[in-house]
C-alpha cells in the first residue's frame, strides 16, 4: 500500500483532477490505441494492442518513442529500413499522429456512464473539478466542444501542451491544482485509468486512484465490456487492477460513480486506519 500524501493535513479534499480519455471519456480509451497501431502499421511495424496501450497517459510524442525502444518494434523496423528507428523518425510519426488522433477524438467523445452524475455530486460538496490529459492543446480543441454539448466543463483543462513534461512527471497535475488556487496537495485526489495517472499524482503529493472498468488497462468499449462473461469480466478486471495497484496507487475503484465513496473515506481516516491495522 502505498504511502497516504501529508499526515499533517488533516482536512477536506478540496479538487479532484480528473483523466480525460478511459476516465471521464472514451469508454476503453480507444481514440489513442488504434492511432499508435495505424502510424506504426504505415511503416512496416506491427504493434499490438498491449504494447499499444502500456505507455498510454503519457505524453503522445513519449508514448511513441517508447514504443520504438520495444526490442520487438526496433527488430522489425531495421528489417524494414535496414536501421533502427530515430528521433527523426519519432518526430515523423508523432507529425503523423496529431491529426490522425483529433480525427479518432471526435469519434470517441462520448461521456463515460456516472461522470456527469459523479462530478455534480462532488461540487455539491464544495470540491472543485480540475483536469489533466496526455493530449495536446489541439487534440483538446476537438474534444472539448463535444463535451461541453454534453455537461462536462471542468473548472480547468491542463494538457501536455502547458508543461515541460507530462507524466509521470506531476507538473499538470500541479499546475491543476495552482489554477484552481488549491492546497496543500493532500488536499487534492488525482483519479485516472494509467500507470501514468497514477504516478502523476503520487509525484505530486495527491492521493491517487485508478478506475478499472472503462480504463485503458481494460481497454474495451462498452459494448465489448457489457458483452463479457462475468468470469471473463472479472479477470480482466483484475488483471487492469493489479496493474495500477503496483503503480502505487492509493485506491483503485471499479468505475467513476465510485468516486465519492471514496473521497468521504479519504476525509474520515480510513485508509490511514487500514494502515495502522
Amino acid at each position: 500500500m502505498a504511502s497516504s500524501p501529508d499526515a499533517r493535513y488533516a482536512g477536506p479534499i478540496k479538487a479532484v483532477i480528473f483523466d480525460w480519455a478511459g476516465t471521464t471519456v472514451d469508454f476503453g480509451c480507444c481514440a489513442p490505441a488504434a492511432v499508435f497501431i495505424e502510424v506504426f502499421k504505415r511503416r512496416g511495424i506491427e504493434v499490438s494492442q498491449t504494447q499499444a496501450r502500456g505507455p498510454m497517459g503519457m505524453h503522445k510524442r513519449d508514448h511513441i518513442r517508447i514504443l520504438t525502444r520495444l526490442e520487438h518494434v526496433a527488430t522489425q523496423w531495421e528489417r524494414q529500413h535496414s536501421r533502427r528507428p530515430t528521433e527523426d523518425d519519432v518526430e515523423s510519426m508523432f507529425a503523423e499522429f496529431v491529426p490522425l488522433q483529433v480525427e479518432a477524438i471526435k469519434r470517441h467523445a462520448d461521456i463515460i456512464p456516472g461522470a456527469i452524475e459523479t462530478i455534480a455530486a462532488l461540487r455539491a460538496r464544495g470540491i472543485k473539478i480540475g483536469s489533466t490529459t496526455g493530449y495536446n492543446d489541439e487534440m483538446m480543441a476537438a474534444l472539448t466542444p463535444i463535451t461541453t454539448n454534453a455537461g462536462y466543463i471542468p473548472d480547468c483543462i491542463v494538457t501536455v501542451s502547458d508543461v515541460q513534461e507530462g507524466r509521470p512527471a506531476p507538473w499538470m497535475a500541479l499546475e491543476a491544482a495552482s489554477r484552481l488556487g488549491v492546497y496543500p496537495m493532500a488536499a487534492c485526489v488525482k483519479l485516472g485509468d494509467t500507470v501514468a495517472d497514477i504516478g502523476e499524482g503520487l509525484n505530486a503529493g495527491m492521493w491517487s486512484i485508478g478506475v478499472v472498468e472503462h480504463g485503458n488497462e481494460v481497454g474495451l468499449t462498452q459494448e465489448e465490456f457489457a458483452a463479457l462473461s462475468k468470469s471473463d469480466r472479472a479477470a480482466r478486471c483484475s488483471v487492469a487492477r493489479k496493474r495500477l495497484e503496483n503503480a502505487g496507487a492509493h485506491y483503485v475503484i471499479d468505475r467513476i460513480a465510485e468516486l465519492p465513496r471514496i473521497v468521504t473515506e479519504i476525509e474520515d481516516g480510513v485508509y490511514s486506519q487500514e494502515r495502522r491495522a
